[in-house]
């Protein structure tokens, strides 16, 4: 009897290490850590459990620049995983590296998947799809800038919390009064240049660059020092100079001191609502981002941040199989309902977000669809679909140090604005040259 139980048990663990070995793994990395990090484990545990064929294992690599750069050089090294996280600014560079990947639509036609790329909204849709409507890469993370209030700040200085705060000229008026009511952070940002400027040309329909910014072609220039930008960056750098803005980093460093409750104002992307309903210890508002009344066509619609997934070539077909039916998966409304609602981020597809209005979501917690209507209230016009601009994570580091200087007043709005185009324009030659 002995003998049979064990020779029982024997069977079992061979079945099952049988199945194991029969699994085909798809290694997927990314940028995530804390909450979202949890949940994209999470999403690739219940895929894995779904299914006995295939096992996606998630590793993280670093901050966005930093995974862009490991999957650049695991390519060239032959040892590329199947799946990378890229932020959006690295869509050009990802399209530039021939070779390199596999469009998501070819993988998707050649694992037979019964896939439709229309599901996705079309202001996400559109930042990773060619002029021929094809999709190169699957939208994951997308989110785009609101306006977060700290509802208790403002009561503490005597102001309603209710206040208009639509344009920059109210918010102009309401940072004077919580500066003169003693408001130590009357207003803080996040991501700089993605809200204040490149967010600021779509929202308001003028240029960031030129030819369609850079979707009509790697021979683009940069025009972020036209008067609309010049404008908004001088009235920043003069908030600067009165205590008025308060400049904490160029990532989001300002989000620890919003979710303290040091700060009256936010500008930050949607998917700060992780963390700050959880944090946050104070009640707060979501609004629209502000628009300068009377510039451009203002409020067009803003764009998308965050990332999508690029497919690696040089992998079988079968595990390319699975890669497929796990953006299949990613894609499907409930997970991406429960991937908005957890973390703030879009809803890339419409069926999740009728998912998540139909499930009460939005009316449970107000402010949440603030997002969703402010990227997809108009349709995208040449100027507010996204960018398309190679080495744009490098040209962000210049507008960054420019910015800088009109935040200490060593420059003029102009001055700044002037020489990150100028320097810019020089990175983006050498790309066009390269990209040939």
């Amino acid at each position: 009897m002995k003998l049979q139980t064990s020779m029982m048990a024997f069977a079992a663990i061979a079945a099952t290490a049988g199945m194991a070995a029969a699994q085909t793994e798809i290694q997927f990395w990314h940028a995530f850590t804390g909450a979202n990090g949890d949940r994209l484990v999470g999403q690739a545990e219940a895929f894995n459990a779904s299914q006995s064929d295939y096992k996606v294992t998630p590793s993280h690599k670093g901050n966005y620049s930093e995974t862009l750069n490991a999957g650049i050089a695991a390519f060239r090294a032959g040892e590329q995983p199947h799946m990378l996280m890229v932020f959006e600014v690295g869509t050009a560079t990802m399209m530039a590296a021939k070779g390199a990947i596999e469009p998501v639509h070819k993988v998707m036609a050649e694992a037979g998947i019964d896939w439709d790329p229309d599901i996705y909204i079309g202001s996400v849709k559109g930042y990773y799809t060619t002029t021929n409507g094809e999709m190169l890469s699957m939208p994951y993370n997308s989110s785009t800038p609101v306006l977060w209030v700290n509802r208790n700040k403002f009561e503490e200085v005597g102001l309603d919390p209710d206040m208009d705060l639509s344009t920059w000229q109210k918010v102009d008026v309401a940072l004077t009064q919580l500066k003169d009511a003693g408001a130590d952070c009357p207003l803080v940002t996040a991501w700089q240049s993605w809200i204040h400027l490149e967010n600021f040309s779509a929202y308001h329909d003028v240029p960031f660059a030129t030819k369609e910014n850079g979707f009509g072609g790697t021979d683009t220039e940069l025009a972020f020092n036209s008067e609309a930008q010049v404008a908004h960056i001088s009235k920043m750098g003069e908030w600067a100079k009165d205590g008025k803005f308060i400049y904490t980093g160029r990532r989001n460093e300002g989000g620890a001191n919003f979710r303290a409750g040091e700060c009256a104002l936010f500008t930050e992307s949607s998917a700060g609502y992780g963390g700050i309903s959880t944090e946050a210890e104070f009640d707060f508002d979501i609004r629209p981002l502000p628009y300068w009344e009377g510039v451009g066509n203002a409020p067009q619609n803003t764009i998308i941040g965050g990332a999508s997934l690029w497919v690696m070539a040089g992998h079988d077909p079968e595990e390319y199989k699975g890669v497929a039916e796990y953006l299949k998966f990613l894609s499907s409304p409930e997970v991406q309902a429960k991937w908005h609602q957890d973390s703030g981020y879009l809803p890339i597809t419409a069926e999740a977000s009728e998912l998540t209005r139909s499930q009460g979501f939005y009316d449970s917690n107000p402010g949440t669809d603030v997002a969703v209507i402010q990227m997809t209230a108009k349709e995208p016009t040449a100027n507010s679909k996204g960018l398309r601009l190679g080495s744009f994570d490098q040209i962000r580091g210049i507008i960054d140090e420019e910015l800088e200087g009109v935040w200490a007043g060593d420059k003029t709005a102009q001055e700044a604005l002037d020489s990150a185009v100028e320097r810019g324009n020089a990175l983006l030659r050498r790309f066009e040259q390269s990209a040939r």
